[in-house]
């Protein structure tokens, strides 16, 4: 059964709350651009904490990891190289980079490398854990931080949503990508080790429970109601 609501009563009821929406998305606002970019930040930096470990990388890093020795550049414009590329096998996919999806691709390794500049690497092996189990606590707030900003996926994560949209479930998709990544990291002298198969088995539950707990909800517009 549907609701009969005269036109105008539901006008006069809609406008009050879109007018409420309206101010509440220009209040979110800046709290959603200062979320995503102290994120991005965090990212770099949890980067970079697991890269000084020196205990294994998660499988896109060591993959920028292979390239940076290989090239003989900094890890972090590498990062952002390879974020670009893979911007551009977006269009392909027809899916659109959003704020979140460019900043991503420059912030990231800015900060990493910003990050490297003033993180020794340490030597007793128990501070290279210190920073290992840091960094992957950290990349997962980072995580929760960015994506729930709402500003669009990463180039990295865009791939992979672009591909499941094809028919392809996410995690045969996502698990592809990162052991095709993690092989090709490798092989170019990328570090593999035990920390990356901490990240691999913990950065899954701790961006379900971060993703959540930061997402900035968006103001919900009243429109007729049906029963």
């Amino acid at each position: 059964m549907v609701d009969t609501v005269p036109l105008s009563a539901t006008r006069a009821a809609t406008t009050p709350t879109r007018r409420l929406a309206a101010r509440l998305t220009g209040i979110r606002l800046p709290r959603r651009l200062i979320q995503l970019y102290v994120g991005l930040v965090c990212y770099g930096a949890s980067s970079a904490l697991m890269v000084r470990a020196r205990l294994g990388l998660d499988p896109w890093d060591v993959f920028h990891q292979g390239l940076a020795r290989r090239l003989g550049l900094p890890i972090g414009w590498l990062v952002i190289g390879v974020g670009v590329l893979v911007l551009l096998l977006w269009i392909p996919l027809r899916q659109r980079p959003g704020l979140g999806t460019i900043s991503n691709a420059v912030l990231i390794g800015l900060a990493l490398d910003a990050t490297l500049q003033v993180v020794p690497a340490p030597d007793p092996l128990w501070l290279r854990w210190v920073l290992l189990l840091t960094g992957v606590a950290l990349n997962g707030v980072a995580t929760g931080m960015y994506i729930g900003a709402r500003f669009g996926p990463g180039p990295r994560d865009g791939l992979m949503t672009g591909l499941a949209a094809r028919g392809h479930s996410v995690r045969v998709v996502r698990t592809g990508i990162e052991l095709m990544v993690l092989a090709a990291g490798f092989l170019l002298g990328g570090q593999v080790g035990f920390g990356t198969l901490i990240y691999a088995v913990s950065i899954g539950p701790l961006a379900h429970l971060m993703i959540p707990l930061w997402t900035v909800p968006a103001p919900a517009v009243a429109g007729q109601r049906t029963g």
